[in-house]
């Protein structure tokens, strides 16, 4: 998933203010707030469709994220369109538009008909099923480019900007297989980008669908040759999110790229106290959850450079408890904190608190703060800087450290803030 503690922080030391320059579109207003919904799947039954934009509405959503597997569409060969596929996404697209919300679409998974994976591998492909053959990218780009163009065309009133591919840059290989990933992925952005722009030319390109936020897989694909070929680039932070958004932002105008970021996945699993993890994440407790949601929209609401912010996802499924609504339907705390925040997003977040006492001779600061970003706590005698430490939350957002015994445990200043709130909304108390 995410860059390791050291890796992002090395990478917030090298740089100081991240400066503003960003897209008008960005900048125009407060990002795109909204929700990841049901996908299409092989049997998608049109009220599906129904309920998740009916909950995305009733949630004050002003966009809902959804995958629309080329392999379902297109299962038999180009041009070839899936009866079924079409129905469940004219559907989905109608509702949508019926209900104010724009989508954005989310398209990867070769047909066997256009995968380039191995021979081994298609010849366990199959039009009926999801296979590895799927996540290779296609042999010719221009295959994908011609459908993602037909989507743009079909609907285009609908969509808020359509995605090439998922993750990329994910280790396990779920979603993009095979070898030299920068260049292969490279080549689709580039056999996408114009056959969209083609078929309609506002329609808006994303680029990245990238999970990691050390900038390594970015800095190969500028390499690769992406620049030119997005309108902005799709992230998808589920850890430190606001760290990860500004260390990205930091390597794209390091590199000349002022394309906005669209937060198209991040999010927070409620399966605390039943599970410690759960798809690589920390569980949480649902009121923490809520919390989060809460807390990262109000610290997004005014940051220019960050176009959308896309919640993973509406409901629980099996073995993921990311949803604001259970597997059956029922809302979650999380439901409520979502539907106010996403109405409402102008306000601050969570404040940082902070407590001291003395111990044994020596100072223990705790407290709490929002979640999202690196804390760092400083202590002075008098205005002298004796001691510094960045650190994270645990999965609750609190903290709890214990200073080194040779500052002793009185006369101290203590003060701790959060990076990305700044000085401003520090916490400072003396013992």
């Amino acid at each position: 998933m995410l860059a390791p503690f050291a890796v992002l922080l090395a990478l917030f030391a090298q740089g100081g203010a991240i400066a503003s320059a960003t897209s008008a579109r960005a900048a125009a207003s407060t990002p795109l707030g909204g929700v990841n919904i049901v996908d299409l799947g092989r049997g998608s039954q049109t009220d599906e469709a129904d309920r998740a934009i009916s909950f995305a509405r009733q949630l004050h959503a002003k966009v809902v994220r959804t995958e629309l597997p080329w392999a379902v569409f297109e299962p038999n060969g180009p041009n070839r369109i899936d009866p079924d596929a079409q129905t469940f996404t004219d559907r989905l697209m109608n509702d949508a538009q019926a209900a104010g919300i724009h989508v954005i679409v989310n398209v990867d998974s070769s047909p066997c008909w256009a995968s380039s994976a191995p021979a081994s591998l298609l010849a366990q492909c199959s039009p009926k099923t999801h296979t590895v053959a799927n996540t290779y990218p296609p042999s010719d780009p221009a295959d994908y480019g011609r459908f993602v163009a037909f989507l743009a065309q079909r609907y285009a009133a609908q969509l808020a900007a359509i995605e090439v591919w998922n993750e990329p840059d994910q280790a396990n290989e779920f979603y993009f297989g095979g070898s030299n990933k920068a260049q292969h992925y490279a080549a689709l952005l580039r056999g996408a980008y114009p056959a969209v722009k083609l078929a309609n030319p506002p329609m808006p390109v994303l680029g990245g669908s990238i999970v990691g936020a050390n900038g390594v897989f970015l800095k190969a694909l500028y390499a690769a040759g992406i620049k030119g070929f997005y309108d902005g680039l799709s992230v998808h932070f589920y850890t430190l999110t606001l760290a990860a958004l500004r260390a990205t932002h930091e390597v794209q105008l390091a590199n000349g790229d002022h394309t906005p970021l669209w937060l198209n996945e991040f999010g927070w699993t409620s399966c605390w106290p039943k599970h410690k993890l759960q798809q690589e994440q920390a569980c949480v407790t649902k009121a923490v959850q809520a919390a989060n949601l809460t807390n990262t929209f109000r610290a997004l609401a005014r940051t220019p450079y960050v176009a959308s912010e896309v919640v993973y996802k509406l409901q629980d499924s099996p073995l993921e408890e990311f949803g604001s609504i259970t597997a059956r339907g029922a809302h979650k705390p999380a439901f409520s904190a979502l539907s106010h925040v996403l109405a409402s997003p102008f306000a601050s977040p969570s404040a940082v608190t902070l407590s001291l006492r003395s111990r044994g001779g020596r100072v223990l600061a705790s407290g709490g703060a929002p979640v999202g970003d690196f804390m760092r706590l400083e202590a002075f005698h008098g205005s002298v800087l004796r001691y510094r430490v960045t650190f994270e939350l645990n999965r609750f957002n609190r903290y709890s450290i214990a200073l080194p015994r040779v500052l002793g445990g009185h006369g101290l200043r203590i003060r701790v803030s959060q990076f990305w709130s700044g000085l401003a909304k520090a916490a400072q108390k003396t013992i």
